[in-house]
């Protein structure tokens, strides 16, 4: 998946168990889910979806946006240290949970094709900013690489990413 963005009016993106062609972004937006329930409907999403809803974050992400969405996989959550998730699911660790996953976010609809070659600082819904590399079409955000691009939702964009974004 090193060259994701060559060639994306034949790219296929899998959205919620079907197939959909690029081409369908350009649908009436009304016609699609918003953030939340996309991820919702992909299984590679389903700690996120839970990380968002334990951390009071549903609302916010349902609301108009538009929004870009950097969505860590299970894999990339599994990827940290043994406890991490679950201690960050608890209670007392709210603020903490909230913190990471507005790092995740940028107001704003950010299209991969809108990505420029080089570094980009951009600003996250937590108001610190995290660097969009872009590498000859290898996208990287906050040193995780996008591993599936522009999954069009009715109020942003989803990039799926293969790490968790974790505050300095």
């Amino acid at each position: 998946m090193k060259k994701l963005f060559a060639s994306v009016a034949a790219t296929a993106l899998f959205v919620g168990g079907a197939s959909v062609a690029y081409a369908d972004h350009h649908k009436e937006m009304s016609d699609k889910k918003d953030i939340v329930d996309t991820a919702a409907s992909n299984d590679s999403f389903s700690t996120l979806v839970t990380a968002v809803t334990e951390a009071g974050l549903v609302d916010a992400l349902k609301g108009d946006g538009p929004f870009t969405v950097f969505a860590p996989t299970n894999d990339a959550f599994a990827a940290l240290p043994d406890g991490t998730v679950e201690t960050l699911l608890m209670d007392e660790n709210i603020d903490q949970l909230q913190a990471i996953l507005k790092l995740h976010v940028v107001s704003g609809k950010i299209k991969s094709g809108d990505i420029a070659e080089g570094t980009t600082e951009v600003e996250t819904l937590g108001g610190e900013t995290i660097d969009v590399v872009n590498t000859d079409g290898t996208i990287t955000v906050g040193g995780a690489e996008v591993i599936m691009a522009d999954v069009y939702t009715s109020n942003g964009v989803i990039h799926a990413i293969d790490g968790v974004i974790l505050p300095e």
